[in-house]
């Protein structure tokens, strides 16, 4: 057995690699809630909105997508996806702003957070940093989901530019 490990590791590493790879970023999709995203919410072709890549947003308060993000928005939705080697059970996302709700901000040590339920029936709770949200809100307009009280989450957005 040792001598057909030591003869044929550097042949069947890279399989065993691949494959672990792509079973792992399934359980990411499927725990974070991607998945259930993506049956209905598949970005259908190129986003031409604004857009900032390696963003960071946690779904489901267990997946955690750590600057892997390219995250974008215009008048019309939201948009989701993930670079390249992450890709894999991860299409992009576009979420209509009517399938968006903004449930509200809360505060972990000095940083603040936003949360955004995405879809009506799914429900993915998605949270991101409050300057990003402001980023979004800006990009997004008059159509940005108002908070839980009715109003807008955030007071005066920043510029895009």
């Amino acid at each position: 057995m040792q001598d057909w490990f030591k003869h044929y590791f550097l042949l069947v590493f890279p399989f065993f690699f691949v494959a672990l790879w792509l079973f792992v970023t399934y359980l990411i999709a499927l725990a974070g809630g991607w998945r259930l995203l993506a049956q209905r919410f598949r970005s259908q072709g190129p986003f031409p909105g604004w857009k900032r890549r390696m963003r960071s947003v946690r779904m489901r308060g267990t997946v955690q997508y750590n600057n892997v993000l390219t995250i974008g928005a215009d008048v019309s939705g939201l948009f989701l996806v993930p670079m390249f080697f992450f890709r894999a059970w991860h299409p992009p996302l576009f979420i209509p702003w009517m399938e968006v709700t903004v449930r509200g901000t809360t505060r972990i040590l000095v940083f603040r957070y936003v949360e955004l339920r995405l879809g009506r029936s799914e429900n993915v709770p998605l949270w991101i940093s409050a300057s990003l949200a402001s980023e979004l809100q800006a990009a997004a307009g008059a159509s940005w989901p108002s908070g839980q009280a009715g109003g807008p989450l955030l007071s005066q957005p920043p510029p895009i530019g």
